[in-house]
């Protein structure tokens, strides 16, 4: 980073710069790229997978929390909705993929065996 201020400088000088730092530019940029991949990119898509692995595996009777927050329990299936239930008797239809996660309630309750 310092050879570029240095170039810089020479060139205001009215002198040559240095030659060869293009690598040096190249291995920082590559660096930051790799950085970038491992900390933003490579979470959010496994991220992503998760969550399109729940929405796939919803059933009938799994208790889900949309994106709105709404709380309900899954009713009926459908191709790209959800049928929930969120009243007795009050049924909403929402897409598939507004489907934040699935209530802590029913995991909790699935684990203890109830």
């Amino acid at each position: 980073m310092l050879e570029l201020l240095i170039g810089t400088a020479w060139a205001q000088d009215g002198a040559a710069a240095p030659a060869g730092g293009g690598f040096q530019m190249v291995i920082m940029f590559g660096s930051i790229i790799a950085i970038w991949y491992f900390l933003v990119i490579r979470p959010q898509t496994k991220q992503q997978k998760a969550h399109a692995d729940m929405v796939a595996a919803l059933k009938k009777g799994d208790d889900v929390v949309a994106s709105g927050g709404i709380h309900g329990r899954v009713h009926e299936v459908q191709d790209d909705t959800l049928l929930i239930e969120v009243s007795k008797g009050v049924r909403l239809k929402i897409d598939k993929n507004k489907v934040a996660r699935r209530s802590v309630e029913a995991a909790a309750k699935t684990d203890s065996g109830s």
